[in-house]
């Protein structure tokens, strides 16, 4: 299959995993400074060069794990594909309605495992009524069905309230596309901050956990929309009546016959109950009874004819509460991420986000990060209904046998093996040249901060990784930069994980905001995007920390030197040869620091999403824009051209929209897709 782009026709196959190989196709830098110019750590490499008459083709491989778990398939059973499936709702006649959130979609499964889309289109993110997929959603989150089988969504990226009928025909029910606040009102006139979970009634009165503001609405058939309990902006726990009652992103909701309302409140790790007066107590929040029981985010809850509530809490369990608040576990381990069906606890899923029970009994799961929709029978009987069980996990193994778990910022040694910050694993795995992957450090499943060596050791949030010449790797997390040696011993460089903020200084004196990537010079100084401060840091060798651009909490585009540069939400960096740094900057484009801390725009808006960048040694700058589904080069003069591999795939990957990072390995490009690590190289025609 051939396709046309700026670099001339090309050819993307998919092929099964094989080691990186030295061909002339990215070569011209030298490699004699042990490979330490890449962004992400990765190796140099010269002029990725133009595909032109005799180029050889481009080949896209897997190197290890599973690339299928996410996408926009429909399709039978585990033929079809989601991306963040969050909200999840069932009719009367058993037909499963899933909030498809990433893909900005609302999904329809039948009783024999049939998907469909209803409305919206995969990757088109706006606001726009319509009908099937002549509509736009934002983030796709919370569903609820009524009984005439009307479909009501949280349209969280919106912060508006949709109504979509059983023929597919969308319209906006409450709230203001693209108009985030907290007004009660009718219709467009109502504001909403990031909705994301939504009930209704038999009398068609929705419930919407409103989570920006931490409160509950309540909407009428008519539109009219009005605070059911809660205070906008005011976070916290205190049970109470109407605005004196406190909720902490309060996340799913469901409704009984009497018309008490049941919340998940996420952040304060409980389940509320609100009485149709706007009375708010805590339900329950190990099993037990009532505030004994402790829940780890809890998510999405449902309610049966008998009263029982059911919550998806993100410890990867379904846990079940009598109306006399007796909580047990009906399905899945806690802290035991994977994808397998299964009896009770020998079931696993991951992060599940959204319930819904029919009248037999029988959950729906939407498994948001193993992309699937899954069912509980009453006797704790786990199945997958849609989607592709397995696709997702922390298995170590050769190639496609691998998984993993949003695995994010990578690195490559001068050896050619891979390291990978797979973050929602809270690990950091290593792939060897021939796809063999291990876990170095950290423990699947287990978040936290701990320092030790290999699987005693504890991550928060990885997400960026590089190393140095003497084969130390390290890492990006959360608030703290972490270094790992060879043999898998870990300690912390700077910054404390108990306290955020932004305080130059040395080691845990330090001070960062959620770090999202990065890269290491020759000399061995650490540049990170400290994106929750929207500021690059630089981190000498010692862990002597000081703020290279940009100044902490003020974002923006501006150029300029040191502190009076902006940022508006930087993902990744690289540094080149010569000590200028590279930064993808999320709605900004790529930006050039140079080592005195001149801050330019090297490329605009035109690359809508950077979330990946790397140099090579001939000073070549390599992108990934995921919502554009492409790879991005751009030379030192300020040529952009673009590597389009995305619609040259076939079946089974949907579609290239997805690529988050990426490294230079010897004569190829390394990136992450989905659940997978892929290898871009040239090949022979």
């Amino acid at each position: 299959m051939r396709r046309t782009s700026l670099l001339g026709p090309c050819v993307v196959v998919l092929v099964a995993s094989c080691g990186f190989p030295r061909l002339p196709a990215f070569s011209g830098g030298d490699d004699s400074d042990g490979g330490m110019t890449g962004g992400d750590g990765g190796t140099t490499a010269g002029d990725g060069g133009t595909s032109d008459g005799g180029a050889p083709a481009l080949v896209l491989e897997v190197l290890a794990g599973d690339p299928e778990g996410r996408g926009s398939v429909d399709g039978t059973g585990a033929d079809a594909r989601f991306d963040f499936p969050i909200g999840v709702a069932v009719d009367g006649a058993g037909n499963v309605y899933v909030g498809d959130a990433d893909n900005s979609t609302i999904r329809k499964i039948t009783p024999a495992g049939i998907v469909t889309t209803l409305a919206g289109v995969a990757g088109k993110v706006s606001s726009a009524d319509g009908t099937g997929g002549a509509a736009r959603f934002g983030s796709t989150a919370g569903v609820a069905v009524d009984s005439t089988g009307n479909l009501y969504v949280a349209d969280g990226g919106n912060s508006t309230i949709r109504k979509v009928t059983p023929a597919g025909v969308v319209t906006t029910l409450a709230g203001t596309a693209h108009t985030q606040g907290s007004a009660d009102g009718t219709g467009a006139a109502a504001r909403f901050n990031f909705p994301i979970g939504v009930a209704v009634d038999a009398a068609g009165n929705l419930y919407v956990a409103d989570q920006g503001n931490s409160t509950i609405r309540k909407v009428t058939p008519a539109g009219v929309v009005t605070t059911l309990a809660g205070s906008p902006g005011m976070e916290g726990s205190a049970d109470g009546t109407g605005a004196a009652a406190r909720f902490n992103f309060p996340t799913g909701v469901a409704v009984d016959g009497a018309g008490n309302v049941f919340v998940a409140d996420e952040f304060n790790s409980a389940i509320r109950k609100v009485t149709p007066a706007g009375v708010v107590t805590t339900l329950a929040g190990t099993d037990g009874t009532g505030a004994a029981v402790q829940f780890a985010l809890p998510a999405g809850v449902a309610v049966d004819g008998a009263g029982n509530l059911y919550v998806a809490d993100q410890n990867s369990t379904i846990r079940r509460i009598t109306p006399a608040a007796v909580v047990t576990t009906l399905a899945g381990t806690a802290r035991m991420e994977g994808s397998t069906d299964g009896i009770g606890a020998a079931a696993r899923f991951n992060r599940p986000a959204g319930v819904a029970v029919d009248s037999a009994g029988d959950l729906y799961v939407a498994d948001e990060f193993n992309a699937t929709i899954r069912k509980v029978t009453a006797a704790s009987v786990v199945t997958t209904l849609a989607g592709p069980e397995g696709a997702a996990g922390s298995d170590d193994g050769s190639g496609a046998a691998a998984r993993f778990l949003s695995p994010n910022g990578m690195t490559v040694d001068g050896a050619g093996n891979v390291y990978v910050a797979d973050t929602l694993n809270f690990t950091i795995r290593k792939i060897t040249p021939t796809g063999a992957v291990t876990t170095l450090a950290g423990a699947a499943g287990v978040n936290d901060h701990v320092d030790d060596t290999g699987a005693a050791a504890r991550f928060s949030d990885p997400s960026g990784v590089a190393t140095d010449r003497g084969g130390n790797l390290y890492v990006a997390d959360f608030n703290t930069i972490r270094k790992i040696t060879p043999d898998g011993a870990v300690t912390t460089l700077a910054g404390n994980a108990g306290a955020d903020g932004s305080a130059d200084g040395t080691g845990a004196a330090a001070r960062f905001r959620l770090l999202s990537d990065l890269a290491l010079d020759g000399a061995g100084n650490l540049y990170v995007a400290d994106q929750g401060n929207s500021t690059i840091r630089k981190i000498t060798p010692a862990g002597v920390v000081t703020t290279l651009a940009g100044a902490a909490g003020k974002t923006g585009d501006a150029d300029g030197t040191g502190a009076a540069a902006r940022f508006s939400d930087p993902e990744a960096v690289a540094v080149d040869r010569a000590g200028n740094v590279y930064v993808a900057d999320h709605g900004t484009g790529i930006r050039k620091i140079t080592p005195a801390g001149v801050v330019t725009t090297l490329a605009d808006t035109n690359l809508l999403n950077p979330t990946g960048v790397v140099v090579d040694g001939a000073g070549n700058v390599y992108v990934t824009d995921p919502d554009n589904a492409t790879i991005h080069r751009i030379t030192p003069t300020g040529t952009i051209t673009i590597l389009d591999v995305d619609s040259a795939l076939v079946s089974p990957m949907p579609g290239l929209a997805g690529f988050s990072r990426l490294a230079i390995a010897g004569d190829s490009l390394v990136l992450t897709y989905n659940n997978a690590v892929l290898v871009l190289r040239h090949g022979a025609r």
